[in-house]
């Protein structure tokens, strides 16, 4: 029986594709509505890609383990990005890389490393593929690429039950995390939106942000050591539970997006399986009542798991209101005791900032296993924000993106005028009136939130990536001119480099890492590129 294969240019496995009827369907829906003739192009296979041979001999000390087939080069040349999908279902593979190494062990990896050192061959890192920055695509100009997939070092090797913490190979997928968790009673409660297909060792290499709202959010406050392969040796930390032993060796790792090294595995902080949980969705009539909510929330450091806001059109289209009202999620968890004093504190809070919500409408479990957080606008918002979707619209003209970041409370409200401005004359000038852009707080903190906007248009077959183009420059332009960060979970790649986080950070760090990465890959192999210079 064939193994189900994830798809090269879908965020889905191949099984899961849209098929010709669904997207001939939806084509004819487009047209109907924008009055413009949409055809809907053939679902593609891996295999009708014509690539560029590949440059490099792979030598019997590592063949075992590498590929240079068709749909491996394919599957491994792109992240999960909306300009990489539209390239990938067109077939467009200018700078396929030339080999797909999965090695099996740590040796494996160093063997393989090793080689690419000593040809100078550019190795790129990859857990599962889920970048949306461009951290996957070297330069063309680099000569032969190496990707080197650590998906078969995907075991929890170790639990320590007394310090609650775990061993965990890099390569693992989310969902196979925390099945070998379960046994044990434990969860890491990392849960990024690319849950199923990122790994650990991607979440460390990106500095990933979870569901989680509030207090434990980046991956940052699970780990507790890292280890690294570097051409230059083995970079491996100490377990420790915290330390003031100056610089945090774990913080060059985290965030360093594959161009220092590869992690192999890492020490993670886990905890107690959640059995107590309370959850709330508050209405409010307006935008601006319902993000002082929030803030008043967080604040009050009742650190909820979840607490999001959803302006009023993304909870009309996620959570199925008005167009009106905005939505408050709030949500409470423990291992160990009763959310029912919190959600009240917190409702009642709410409430006083304007906020409209019934008493049966709060909904608790004292650990009887009821769900919470599946019914009404809740339920409908969850379902939405799940279901990512297989990639039914690519390449039928729709342009679609999101884009996060951080900012103070103080600056926010100028600061959302101010991008959806820029934003909204930028979709306005690209796709007329066929465009939307809405909003929502992801994470929020004592200081800050992170605000998460989503835009769309319908724009013309064949220039989907120049139109999505022009709105990331606006995008971008407009966030570090209001005093944002370029971006708050979704890592730099090459996307947010120019105009973006190479103007956010001092310079003089910015000379600093170049310093380490010259240490440590002399060579400059791995992942080129990304956060510095080439």
């Amino acid at each position: 029986m064939m193994t189900d294969r994830k798809s090269f240019w879908a965020w889905c496995m191949e099984s899961e594709e849209p098929t010709d009827a669904q997207r001939t369907q939806l084509a004819g829906e487009l047209s109907e509505k924008y009055g413009t003739a949409v055809t809907a192009q053939p679902v593609p296979k891996a295999e009708d890609a014509d690539l560029r041979a590949p440059r490099i001999k792979i030598p019997d000390l590592i063949n075992d383990w590498c590929s240079t087939s068709t749909y491996e080069r394919a599957a491994y040349a792109y992240g999960a990005h909306f300009t990489e999908r539209v390239r990938a279902f067109n077939l467009d593979f200018p700078n396929p890389p030339d080999v797909v190494a999965h090695p099996r062990t740590e040796d494996e990896i160093a063997s393989t490393l090793d080689w690419c050192d000593e040809n100078q061959y550019v190795a790129v890192p990859y857990g599962g593929g889920s970048s949306v920055v461009w951290g996957l695509n070297p330069p063309e100009d680099r000569g032969p690429t190496v990707v080197i997939s650590l998906d078969r070092l995907d075991q929890v090797i170790e639990v320590d039950e007394v310090s609650r913490a775990a061993r965990i190979q890099a390569g693992v997928f989310g969902p196979h995390l925390e099945d070998q968790l379960r046994p044990h009673g434990y969860t890491l409660r990392h849960f990024p939106q690319s849950f199923r297909f990122s790994t650990l060792g991607g979440w460390i290499a990106t500095r990933s942000g979870g569901h989680y709202a509030t207090n434990h959010t980046h991956i940052d406050e699970f780990v507790e050591s890292t280890r690294m392969i570097t051409p230059a040796g083995w970079w491996e930390s100490r377990r420790l539970p915290g330390s003031g032993a100056g610089p945090s060796p774990d913080r060059m790792v985290i965030g360093s997006e594959g161009i220092l090294g590869i992690i192999t595995e890492a020490w993670m902080r886990i905890q107690k399986r959640p059995s107590f949980r309370a959850t709330a969705g508050i209405l409010f009539p307006s935008w601006e009542a319902g993000y002082e909510a929030v803030r008043n929330i967080v604040q009050a450091k009742l650190w909820p798991a979840n607490l999001r806001i959803l302006d009023p059109e993304e909870a009309q289209r996620a959570a199925g209101l008005d167009g009106k009202s905005s939505l408050v999620i709030v949500a409470f968890e423990s291992a160990e005791l009763s959310q029912r004093h919190n959600i009240t504190q917190a409702v009642e809070i709410a409430r006083d900032a304007g906020g409209l919500i019934a008493e049966d409408e709060i909904q608790i479990d004292d650990g009887t296993g009821n769900p919470t957080g599946r019914a009404g606008a809740v339920g409908a918002w969850r379902d939405a924000f799940i279901g990512v979707g297989n990639g039914v619209e690519t390449s039928l003209g729709v342009v679609a993106d999101t884009f996060e970041t951080a900012i103070t409370w103080d600056r926010w409200p100028e600061f959302d005028h101010v991008v959806r401005t820029a934003v909204g004359q930028a979709l306005q000038a690209t796709f007329g009136e066929h465009h939307s852009l809405s909003c929502r707080f992801t994470h929020v903190y004592p200081d800050g939130p992170a605000p998460y906007y989503s835009w769309s248009g319908m724009g013309s077959q064949g220039s989907e990536v120049e139109q999505w183009q022009t709105i990331k420059d606006a995008a971008n332009e407009a966030l570090v001119a209001a005093g944002g960060t370029s971006t708050h979970h979704h890592a730099v790649g090459r996307m947010h480099r120019p105009n973006a986080y190479d103007i956010q950070r001092p310079e003089l760090f910015a000379q600093s890492l170049r310093a380490v990465k010259k240490h440590l890959d002399p060579n400059g192999i791995l992942n080129p590129g990304v956060l510095i210079d080439p």
